[in-house]
């Protein structure tokens, strides 16, 4: 397959459009990160992404809408079934980074949803991404645009290097502003839950909302078992969520670590480790962000993608303190490493 290179004119807007209502994929950029698009609603296309990513069809999809009104087929009860929470969340803070869950109406397959009774549903800021979905008259079910398990795309030569001959189109957009994906949060319950977290945080949408929002309880703890979709699912009776719950994710070719505490300390560690390395024969490489989640957020998975393209073996990550966006960032850190922290 030929993947084409679109530019982010009208014509080729449109055709990228096309594309998706002919069954077709076209990443996109969006804020956040490159997604991988299909129609949302057509079952084989969405089983397409699935087999172009090489991603396990448990895990749910996204789905990006271009209008507010967008979001009533998707849901079962239609607008009307929207809280004054949900309002007040859509009314501040869409179009951005953030994917609400609700219950799902029939109109999606299951395919699209990894299974679950729930849709999970975004309106990116983007202006390439909204108009992109306006021309294909589809809601766009759209992961990040990488192959499963590698660090998500943030330009569009990111894409290129995992989806070439894989998909249709690439619209080759700017790099991402915001360089990590969106902020999750379940609305189904009374209180509601951040999945996975993003560049919003827990603190920032608490404020909105004038009450508590928690974290998912496994965001906070240490998975006994990581599923590799490349050995198969290791984990078969977890069902996913939200993206980036169940299999290994984020993780460059390179071995990553994440060392804790001062400054001084990931120096002095750091220059072991690099050390060590080199008398392996093996390439270290060192990344600090200081206290910048912004920064980090912005740069993380583009610094990892260069510095396999450098032929690092090794990268040594200084880890960030784990509030607001902090734990943001750490949680991508985090899973990039498996875990393995100094």
């Amino acid at each position: 397959m030929e993947t084409l290179r679109l530019t982010t004119n009208e014509s080729d807007i449109a055709r990228a459009g096309e594309m998706i209502r002919n069954g077709g994929l076209v990443a996109f950029p969006t804020e956040t990160v490159y997604g991988l698009g299909a129609d949302a609603l057509n079952a084989g296309a969405v089983r397409a992404v699935y087999k172009a990513k090489g991603r396990p069809s448990d895990n749910p999809m996204i789905v990006h809408i271009a209008y507010v009104a967008a979001l009533g087929e998707l849901i079962k009860g239609g607008m009307e079934a929207l809280d004054a929470d949900a309002h007040r969340l859509i009314g501040e803070l869409w179009p951005g980074p953030l994917t609400l869950i609700f219950p799902k109406s029939d109109i999606v397959p299951d395919v699209t949803t990894g299974g679950l009774d729930t849709v999970a549903v975004r309106m990116p800021s983007n202006g390439t991404a909204r108009a992109f979905i306006k021309e294909s008259g589809r809601p766009v079910a759209a992961p990040s645009a990488n192959l499963s398990g590698k660090p998500s795309p943030t330009t569009a030569e990111d894409v290129l290097e995992d989806m070439d001959g894989r998909i249709d189109a690439v619209i080759m957009g700017e790099m991402c502003d915001v360089g990590i994906e969106s902020t999750v949060l379940d609305m189904t319950g009374e209180v509601p839950v951040i999945l996975r977290p993003g560049i919003l945080s827990r603190e920032y949408i608490s404020d909105i909302l004038g009450r508590e929002v928690v974290y998912d309880q496994s965001l906070l703890e240490v998975p006994e078992v990581i599923a590799d979709p490349d050995d198969g699912a290791a984990d078969t009776l977890f069902r996913p969520r939200s993206p980036g719950m169940k299999y290994k994710h984020y993780a460059p070719a390179a071995d990553v670590i994440l060392i804790e505490g001062s400054y001084d300390r990931f120096r002095l560690r750091s220059r072991e480790l690099g050390l060590e390395a080199m008398k392996e024969g093996r390439k270290a490489a060192i990344i600090d962000y200081g206290d910048d989640p912004n920064r980090a957020a912005h740069k993380f998975f583009a610094d990892l993608r260069e510095l396999d393209r450098q032929g690092y073996d090794l990268i040594l990550v200084r880890s960030m303190e784990q509030k607001g966006k902090g734990f943001s960032v750490m949680n991508r850190m985090l899973k990039s490493a498996g875990y393995d922290i100094e």
